[in-house]
């Protein structure tokens, strides 16, 4: 596509460090979708772990001979790392350049893909698992926080809508290329697909992304915020994957849990009193921007705990290959390419409380048709209808809910929102893992009986879809419509909001 010129963009070779304070691109220029390819897929290679490894588990399982518990901390570590850094390296990225950090964090997460992909045993797994969630950590909040920065006010709806919608579906396709992998050679081969997409994230992020940081963010770094929170989310993610096997009574699991509990009220009235937060806590002062984050939590707890337990549900009681179990999922991969960007234009006239709503509904609709997955696993009849309800609520929702909470959130802590409402996308997923398996009552032991891991599933399948329903009136009731737009000159010579969303009250510029 041919470059053409916009008001504030630059031409010519991309600006070095520090010199992206004057770059306002264009979603049109052809420089724009260059940082948009950048962020796309960083964004994809951090998140599509998560369906590669969730279709690749049971494999991962019968090579270690391992049960349900060490699953449960393949798929935690990497979740429980990223979630206890995910803020600290918002604010590095604030602080130092998000770009650097976006680059940082890509080639991490490339060199720790290695060493998961050649790991000897389980418990080298776990480890590099963990090394891949502080890759994870330096470059995700930096994807959404470079569109902010980067794009000017009236295209930034539109490229966080196709940002939303591409790594969405990147993310989706993550369980066909982890079937293809498995079932072709072997799961390690499932980390290798990381390393041409991280060499092509840093050449095109060196050669097109400007940097930019708070030029406010000057005071030290909140070493001591970010030791709690990583210590106090590992200890209630011990307790609570261990409790079902050792006991609830068992000292280990008692003191991990109450010592988890304490180190994360402690991080909260650290926050509170500390001269340079990590966490700025005003940041919550926002209603819409609490909701938007209650609303994360409750839908991506939801899709955290399904999506790890369909895949097995597949493979070990619906007789699916690890390829027929990737390839099931695609029909909401088409969904959210065709109209994850149409949901945030959408959005973008009507306000973000009309998806919002009906969007968690219609996933929870989807999960409950998941209850028809049984032991023949009919796609056409079972597994197919579910998938495609499940596609369009995602489509609908995920566009309007990133965009919301970027808009509630001052311009300035681009980098921090965006790290915030990641977090509690994670500690969703963290939660759910560690959790849902035992309240459904699937244990090491149901694990290797498909009939009780059915109907595990099955009840895990009803809870998560009431969480969904909970989202989605939460949505209704919490977040405001669209203001009326205001008398005053045509549109083309009205400011605009950072995003292309309700404007949040108080908003600072």
């Amino acid at each position: 596509m041919t470059s053409r010129p916009t008001a504030g963009t630059t031409s010519g070779p991309p600006p070095g460090p520090g010199e992206g304070a004057d770059v306002v691109l264009s979603y049109a220029d052809a420089r724009g979708r260059w940082v948009l390819l950048a962020t796309v897929l960083g964004s994809a290679m951090a998140s599509i772990d998560a369906t590669v490894v969730g279709i690749a588990l049971p494999a991962i399982g019968r090579d270690y001979g391992t049960g349900l518990t060490t699953l449960q901390w393949v798929v935690t570590a990497y979740t429980l790392t990223l979630a206890g850094l995910l803020l600290v390296a918002g604010a590095l990225g604030d602080r130092y350049g998000r770009r650097r950090l976006f680059v940082v964090g890509t080639v991490w997460f490339a060199l720790a893909s290695v060493l998961c992909g050649v790991a000897p045993n389980a418990p080298v797994l776990v480890a590099a698992r963990a090394l891949q969630g502080v890759g994870a950590a330096l470059l995700a909040p930096g994807s959404l926080a470079i569109l902010e920065a980067s794009f000017r006010p009236e295209d930034r709806g539109r490229a966080i809508g196709a940002w939303s919608g591409l790594s969405g579906v990147a993310t989706a396709v993550g369980p066909f290329l982890g079937g293809l992998l498995v079932q072709a050679a072997s799961w390690r081969l499932i980390f290798a697909i990381n390393l041409p997409v991280a060499v092509a994230v840093v050449v095109v992020a060196r050669r097109y992304v400007p940097e930019s940081r708070d030029p406010a963010a000057t005071g030290p770094v909140d070493t001591v915020g970010a030791t709690l929170i990583a210590t106090g989310l590992a200890g209630l993610s011990y307790g609570l994957i261990e409790g079902p096997a050792r006991g609830w009574d068992s000292p280990a699991v008692l003191v991990t849990l109450v010592g988890g509990a304490l180190l994360t009220g402690a991080f909260v009235a650290w926050e509170r009193r500390t001269a340079a937060p990590m966490l700025p806590l005003g940041l919550f002062s926002s209603a819409a921007f609490t909701a938007t984050n209650v609303v994360t939590f409750i839908l991506y707890g939801a899709l955290s705990g399904v999506m790890f337990l369909l895949p097995l549900q597949l493979q070990q009681v619906s007789g699916y290959t690890a390829l027929e179990a990737g390839v099931s999922l695609l029909p909401a991969t088409a969904l959210m390419l065709v109209l994850s960007a149409r949901s945030g234009s959408l959005a973008t006239r009507i306000g973000p409380r009309p998806q919002m709503s009906l969007g968690p509904v219609l996933v929870g609709l989807g999960m409950l048709l998941f209850l028809r997955v049984g032991r023949t696993g009919d796609y056409v009849t079972e597994v197919l209808p579910a998938v495609v309800v499940f596609g369009f609520g995602l489509a609908a929702t995920v566009a309007p809910l990133t965009a919301t909470v970027l808009a509630a959130a001052p311009a300035r802590h681009a980098g921090m929102a965006s790290a915030v409402n990641n977090d509690v996308a994670r500690a969703a997923g963290l939660v759910a893992v560690a959790v849902l398996p035992a309240a459904a009552g699937i244990t090491s032991a149901a694990y290797a009986d498909p009939a009780r891991f059915s109907a595990g599933f099955h009840t895990a399948s009803l809870i998560c879809a009431g969480l969904c329903v909970a989202a989605g009136a939460l949505s209704a009731v919490a977040l405001r419509g669209p203001r009326p737009a205001p008398a005053g000159p045509p549109a083309r010579h009205r400011l605009h909001c950072p995003l292309d969303a309700p404007p949040a009250q108080g908003r600072e510029p």
